[in-house]
């Protein structure tokens, strides 16, 4: 029992439950229990930047080959393209079967919200978001946390290190000791996870109510349905492609999927999840590159969440969206989705900037998905961070970069007893 109660997996169990009655129960203190969540975001988050880089870092100087960084990279992005494009359309599919928009009502919704996103949605000018990833300022980069910028100076500063040759080997040894420095002060981070999940679930309770579930609830079951058909069936077939087990690996970073519901951030494991698919089996210079880049450019959870969202609101409105229109809306998705982690506010802005090219559904509209975003917004998270990893392990594979006995111990059942 007491093996059990240790285990940061029960904690963080035992504290969403705890952070639902406490939401319920105290509701005036919903603001209070998001500074918990926050803070211990924060922590995580500080750790990013530098975990990034170093590992990057450190990775391609392992590689010593550039056309190798540049194959890997061109990989994942061919891979997340595919799989965010399937993502797109389980969701117009499931949305299209079970039109979760039909009947709902929405001259009762509050639109003055709606302001704030429309605004920031008018400033994303999606041609330019390449020439984003290329820094002016990289001190400026890591204050602000921009993961692609960071990955494109990390990229370049290990060419340059790789340049060195043998006189390099003393900065790479100096890397490797801050890298295990940073990832020592991540584990002790980790330990907090089950208060930054109670503060996270709380404030969603308290802040929004259960019954703000109950109007919204078609749709709420038809997004968390498409996600569990996404993981199940899709990243399924692609996991058995490549000959390895998602249950297994589903078990092996439940953890972090705890830690992700309770946060609704999927930035809050991404050090573990580097650390943890590198046990898994996956090389260090691939979880390097793939790990950080699909953060940016792999979101199957919020392309689904998108694509089912202008269909909601579409029915809600009566509008008919032929065959022809829904193919647009891929394309668009397409581009709009990787700009999602990229924009303050995520995929809330990134819904309205879509509405806005697609400019067949009043943007006002998506008022009526405030009150339950919050309650979605973690089956996105999870879905991203569960597919980011599957990413790691495809290219790593078709890298022959894939330790097979380091992932044979990892789903050992012995691998619990070093959780803790």
């Amino acid at each position: 029992m007491k093996k059990v109660i240790n285990h940061l997996s029960f904690q963080v169990l035992i504290a969403i439950v705890l952070g639902v009655l406490f939401g319920i129960f105290f509701p005036s203190s919903a603001a209070s229990a998001k500074l918990v969540s926050q803070t211990f975001i924060n922590m995580i988050t500080m750790l990013i930047a530098p975990i990034i880089f170093f590992t990057i870092v450190l990775g391609i100087a392992s590689m010593d080959d550039m056309k190798k960084v540049g194959r890997v990279g061109g990989k994942a992005l061919l891979y997340f393209e595919v799989i965010t494009t399937f993502a797109i359309i389980i969701g117009l599919i499931v949305a299209n079967v079970m039109k979760p928009g039909s009947g709902v009502n929405m001259t009762a919704t509050d639109t003055s919200k709606i302001q704030e996103y429309e605004v920031g949605a008018s400033q994303i000018e999606w041609g330019t978001f390449i020439t984003h990833i290329v820094p002016h300022n990289i001190v400026d980069s890591f204050a602000k946390g921009d993961i692609l910028q960071i990955l494109f100076f990390a990229i370049l500063f290990g060419y340059g290190l790789t340049k060195l040759g043998a006189a390099g080997t003393s900065l790479i040894s100096t890397f490797n000791k801050i890298n295990k420095v940073l990832f020592n002060m991540m584990k002790f981070v980790m330990k907090l996870a089950p208060l930054g999940a109670f503060g996270g679930i709380a404030f969603t309770v308290g802040t929004y109510g259960l019954e703000a579930l109950l109007p919204m609830g078609k749709l709420m079951l038809a997004v968390y349905l498409t996600m569990f058909l996404f993981i199940f069936i899709v990243l399924n077939l692609v996991c058995r492609l490549y000959n390895f087990s998602l249950w297994k690996y589903l078990k092996y970073i439940r953890q972090e999927i705890l830690i992700v519901l309770g946060t609704s951030s999927s930035e809050s494991v991404l050090p573990s999840m580097m650390e943890k698919m590198e046990k898994f089996g996956c090389s260090k210079s691939v979880v390097g590159l793939v790990i950080p880049m699909g953060y940016s450019f792999n979101l199957d959870g919020t392309s689904i969440y998108l694509s089912m969202a202008v269909i909601f609101l579409a029915q809600v409105f009566n509008i008919e969206m032929s065959l022809g229109t829904q193919i647009t809306v891929i394309g668009v998705l397409m581009l709009t989705s990787k700009g999602a982690a990229a924009v303050t506010g995520g995929g809330f802005i990134v819904l309205a900037s879509t509405l806005t090219v697609l400019k067949i559904i009043p943007v006002e509209g998506m008022a009526i998905l405030l009150g339950v975003d919050r309650f979605m917004s973690e089956a996105r998270a999870i879905t991203n961070m569960i597919g980011n990893g599957i990413a790691t392990i495809v290219i790593a594979k078709s890298e022959k970069e894939f330790d097979d006995q380091l992932y044979l111990n990892a789903i050992s059942p012995q691998y619990d007893d070093k959780l803790n």
